[in-house]
């Protein structure tokens, strides 16, 4: 994805609560993020569960953390940085906030029920449409997943420098 931080490292090894991970980072310090940065990152995130759809036909729960990272992405997007098109620019949510606890205690709606509903289908919209680009780059890249997969079996973890050869070969 042209927008998206680059790979760093994938990993078959399971840490904490995931089965493995792939582990994007920038190239550079960012204050302010794009809209075409998010939409590569929401296609990203949905990476996984594409992956299993396509190469599976099956889901499992492996996808389930990128898949909360994504759904809260696009809430994001659509409710604090006015990036709907349908909605616009406009900021929908309040935080209520214990500062000296250090953590957020809700959120308090201040819009209407049909309101509500575009922003659910907005989100809807920001997550089909970066399934749809995950699931049409694995398509189209199908050879290059499977010769990852297979190295990652032989050798559990590809760090960036190995994976762009991978996907530089013809």
């Amino acid at each position: 994805m042209p927008h998206a931080d680059p790979v760093h490292k994938i990993s078959i090894v399971s840490r904490g609560q995931a089965g493995g991970y792939t582990m994007n980072l920038p190239t550079e310090d960012r204050h302010f993020y794009s809209k075409s940065q998010f939409l590569a990152d929401l296609a990203v995130l949905m990476g996984g569960y594409a992956s299993e759809k396509v190469v599976f036909k099956e889901l499992t729960t492996g996808a389930s953390s990128d898949l909360k990272k994504a759904t809260d992405l696009a809430r994001r997007l659509v409710t604090e940085y006015g990036m709907s098109e349908k909605i616009g620019p406009i900021t929908l949510r309040e935080k209520d906030e214990m500062v000296f606890l250090g953590r957020e205690l809700g959120t308090t709606k201040n819009y209407s029920e049909s309101l509500a509903k575009l922003i659910d289908t907005e989100i809807k919209n920001f997550l089909y449409v970066a399934y749809d680009t995950a699931k049409k780059i694995i398509s189209q890249r199908r050879k290059k997943l499977n010769e990852i997969a297979q190295r990652l079996i032989e050798k559990e973890t590809i760090e960036r420098d190995e994976f762009e050869a991978i996907m530089a070969a013809a």
